[in-house]
């Protein structure tokens, strides 16, 4: 995969992850941090970002959960204040999966150990739900 097929959405940790000493992302990753996102508004970030990307035959989305506010989604090994909001990721992820070129999807990062009760699956499945939901003609 080429850096140029890739979109980095709505990430937050750029200055650990410097400290820490990780390398940068690469000049030709299209990256849109949290702080980007938040300045264009989640869904016409995520149009963006899908523009580049629907450029190409198709593309995958991938989801990490960490990316929502560790507020509402604790249920990480990577916990981080701030994120997207349960409202934000359904109109990224609409946005995302709606277009012809989406080819596929995956979420990742979720922790079931740390979700007990299952509370926050049930959120995350919820938020899932209605961004795949298909809307059509009524029946």
């Amino acid at each position: 995969m080429r850096d140029e097929d890739v979109v980095a959405f709505g990430f937050r940790d750029a200055d650990e992850s410097a400290a820490a000493g990780s390398r940068p992302l690469p000049p030709g990753l299209y990256a849109l941090a949290l702080d980007d996102v938040r300045a264009a508004g989640a869904g016409e970030a995520a149009r963006g970002a899908v523009a580049r990307l629907a450029e190409r035959d198709g593309f995958w989305v991938h989801l990490d959960v960490d990316v929502l506010d560790d507020a509402i989604m604790p249920a990480v090994d990577y916990r981080q204040p701030g994120g997207l909001s349960w409202a934000e990721l359904e109109d990224v992820l609409r946005t995302a999966l709606g277009h012809e070129r989406a080819v596929g999807f995956d979420v990742t990062i979720f922790n079931p150990r740390l979700d007990p009760d299952g509370t926050i699956a049930g959120r995350l499945t919820d938020c899932l739900r209605r961004a795949l939901a298909v809307e059509g003609p009524p029946v």
